[in-house]
């Protein structure tokens, strides 16, 4: 297969790769400018800090059990099902009736995104040499960079001209889009392997994320 382009014959597969980089991406920075919307929709603004950090926490914790499950499973069902979990994580915030909830579902989103993003960037190695990889990592980037600079500008523009619920229900068009792609086009070639688990990495993960969620719970509670 020649090209390394969005032209080329893997383009549709670069573009659900970035496609699915910029869901997580996205997700992380669009929801900051529409908080004034959804606290005066849901109210209690105290716990509004978790629908970041459970984000990001369900997020970081499940990288490596997703790392894991794709080598000895396959990339295709193990993004697949990420996809489908950050979908229904994504329609459960748009349908959110409390600040509870919502919350809750951020932590769906984030185990969703746990596969996405990591697997996403694993599928553009295996489909690239590393001649090509230097100038597909470019595209990938530019999806990130998008989320950092768009990001929030769209979360405020959305949430002020069609109600903060489209921020996650717009999601789920994207979802789909992306598995739609690659579950027609992409076909693994590469072995799998069953290789033991990488338990101290996952302790490492365990361990960090832990510190973090006491550093959340101690901030919102006004501890030192």
């Amino acid at each position: 297969m020649g090209g390394a382009g969005l032209r080329s014959e893997r383009g549709p597969l670069l573009l659900a790769v970035m496609l699915g980089n910029a869901l997580v991406a996205l997700d992380t920075t669009i929801v900051a400018s529409a908080v004034p919307s959804i606290v005066a929709s849901l109210g209690d603004y105290a716990r509004f800090p978790w629908v970041f950090s459970i984000y990001l926490l369900t997020q970081a914790i499940t990288v490596p059990v997703y790392g894991k499950i794709a080598d000895e499973l396959g990339r295709k069902p193990v993004i697949l099902v990420g996809i489908g979990l950050f979908l229904l994580g994504s329609l459960a915030c748009g349908c959110s009736w409390n600040m509870t909830s919502l919350i809750v579902a951020r932590g769906v989103q984030g185990l969703g995104g746990g596969a996405v993003q990591p697997i996403a960037t694993t599928i553009a190695g295996d489909l690239y040499s590393v001649q090509e990889r230097a100038k597909i990592q470019a595209h990938i980037a530019a999806s990130w960079a998008f989320a950092a600079v768009f990001g929030s500008a769209m979360g405020g523009i959305i949430a002020e001209a069609i109600g903060w619920r489209w921020i996650f229900f717009l999601n789920l068009l994207r979802c789909l889009a992306c598995a739609a792609i690659l579950a027609r086009r992409y076909r693994e070639s590469r072995p799998r392997s069953r290789g033991q688990f990488d338990q101290q990495a996952q302790c490492c993960c365990l361990c960090r994320a832990r510190c973090s969620w006491s550093c959340c719970c101690r901030t919102m509670r006004g501890l030192p």
